[in-house]
């Protein structure tokens, strides 16, 4: 196996990782006393999988989106977890995969937008487990939130950025 390739897998599971300890510890975060709504998340495990969309490419991402929520959903989700977080993930990532392409929208709108989509992938599920439409009708509530988390987790991605740019431009200067 060359080098490029273990080091590429290497630091998946790294991320992979990374993404399996944001996640737990934002069962920590209470953010259903600042916006009321049941399964509200802010979603930092999407950091890492926006970050592998913009360093790593499209089939990186995507493979640690569907082994953190395999790994996640073994550790403590369940397999209706898996459903919710698996639909969810692909919907975000498929949609953060079209937007990131287009000019003009940042790391920012992309992130909104996957926000956007992964709670549209979560009700299509909720449809399916409930038996009833009527769960549709907490989506634009969803949608609403899904811009601040969306923002959040953008400024957090947008903030590694701009660490890594600068660590990057040292290193480059003392070569």
């Amino acid at each position: 196996m060359k080098k490029s390739k273990v080091n590429q897998m290497t630091l998946c599971a790294i991320l992979i990782s990374m993404a399996l300890v944001l996640s737990y510890m934002e069962r920590f975060i209470p953010l259903q006393m600042v916006i009321p709504l049941p399964g509200i998340k802010l979603g930092l495990a999407n950091v890492v999988t926006l970050m592998a969309l913009f360093f790593l490419g499209q089939k990186s991402a995507f493979t640690i989106l569907i082994l953190r929520c395999i790994l996640g959903s073994v550790f403590g989700g369940g397999i209706s977890g898996l459903a919710f977080s698996m639909t969810g993930g692909i919907f975000a990532m498929s949609v953060m995969c079209i937007f990131k392409k287009c000019k003009g929208i940042s790391v920012y709108g992309v992130s909104i937008l996957g926000a956007a989509a992964h709670n549209i992938g979560q009700i299509l599920v909720a449809i399916l487990f409930m038996g009833s439409v009527y769960v549709i009708g907490y989506l634009p509530y969803l949608l609403i939130v899904s811009v601040f988390t969306g923002m959040a987790t953008g400024s957090i991605c947008r903030g590694v950025f701009r660490i890594l740019k600068t660590n990057t431009q040292m290193i480059q200067n003392e070569k």
